[in-house]
């Protein structure tokens, strides 16, 4: 049987072009986070149209999943749309979804709200 922590945690979802997922784990750990993890991914939006030579590029995207409390993400994510430019269209998005349960993460010594992370 798998032993789950039962907290009030949310996954905060970014996804930004290539080369930006740096500012977006700074930009959580600034806040309290503990880090993140980045996937890779391509883009297919109406604003993700690119060519080169008139050849079809597609960009290429990374996601960031971040798991924090859920106290803390409201402040976590609105720094990360501010800092990571989130706020232009085209530039990407962050989603905030409740988790019920988290396996595998250490919930021992958490950071608290109050202190931010050492950079």
């Amino acid at each position: 049987m798998t032993d789950y922590n039962e907290g009030n945690y949310r996954l905060i979802l970014t996804i930004v072009s290539k080369g930006y997922a740096d500012v977006v784990i700074a930009t959580a750990r600034e806040e309290g986070a503990r880090g993140g993890t980045v996937l890779f991914a391509r883009g297919s939006g109406i604003h993700e149209t690119e060519k080169f030579l008139n050849i079809p590029i597609e960009p290429e995207k990374e996601i960031v999943l971040t798991i924090v409390k859920a106290e803390a993400a409201e402040q976590i994510a609105s720094a990360i749309t501010k800092k990571a430019g989130l706020t232009e269209q085209g530039r990407g998005i962050t989603i905030v979804l409740p988790v019920s349960k988290v396996a595998g993460m250490s919930t021992d010594n958490p950071i608290p709200i109050t202190e931010k992370a050492d950079s």
